[in-house]
């Protein structure tokens, strides 16, 4: 399977996902620089974190405009796995592909630690190889991480079983103790914590790999014809 990992002027986690997939998950990646117009070729787009364009305005909100954006949608279009983690969660909120909005953390202080999640969707493409209610260690590094939603879009997030993960301790505000949800679709997941620094026990956590060896397993199971 080949990953594309978006780069943007003030992406500072790109080469974590870059390792999290060619040196602990095995598979392909390249970097796919911000003003590409196609993610032609690739199998799945990770959109990592960081500050893109200075999280001027809104976090987000310059990053949608970038050249690589339309192909991005264009890939969730198809059903492609696309993961947008941190800054690419907002970016993903920006884009229209995921609901919600981040507010700034509640005691308005950057958070930079490892957090237990919960998983709540342990049949996305993403979650698979966890088991629902799995408490998992992932860390965070936010500072605008307060998941808002209004009540109407909630709703639809719990009947439509869009929440993938929850914060074990909500530190930052998040509405529901949000930490991370899908598309419709499911094919589109948006999260604050870091699953790409936490692929390695010598990291303190390996609990992120399963996130990505699920989403290279449906892949698999989709696109690999058995003999």
């Amino acid at each position: 399977m080949k990953f594309a990992v978006i780069v943007l002027p003030g992406s500072n986690c790109d080469i974590d996902m870059f390792h999290a997939i060619k040196d602990e998950l095995g598979e392909e990646a390249e970097y796919v620089w911000h003003t590409e117009t196609s993610l032609d070729g690739y199998d799945g787009v990770l959109i990592p974190g960081g500050f893109s364009y200075g999280d001027y305005l809104r976090c987000g909100a310059i990053a949608r405009f970038a050249n690589i954006m339309p192909a991005v949608k264009k890939a969730a279009e198809e059903g492609k796995p696309v993961l947008g983690v941190c800054n690419g969660f907002q970016i993903l909120q920006e884009l229209g592909l995921l609901p919600g909005a981040m507010r700034r953390n509640k005691d308005l202080k950057f958070i930079c630690r490892p957090v237990e999640l919960i998983v709540q969707n342990d049949d996305t493409l993403f979650t698979s190889s966890y088991a629902k209610g799995e408490a998992i260690t992932i860390p965070i590094a936010h500072g605008e991480g307060n998941f808002y939603c209004d009540e109407e879009t909630l709703a639809a997030l719990k009947a439509n079983n869009q929440i993938a993960f929850t914060y074990g301790t909500n530190i930052n505000g998040s509405v529901d103790d949000i930490a991370g949800v899908v598309n419709e679709k499911g094919n589109v997941l948006g999260m604050m914590p870091h699953p790409e620094r936490a692929v390695d026990s010598l990291l303190g956590s390996a609990d992120g790999l399963k996130l990505f060896q699920s989403i290279v397993k449906n892949w698999r199971e989709t696109h690999v014809a058995t003999a």
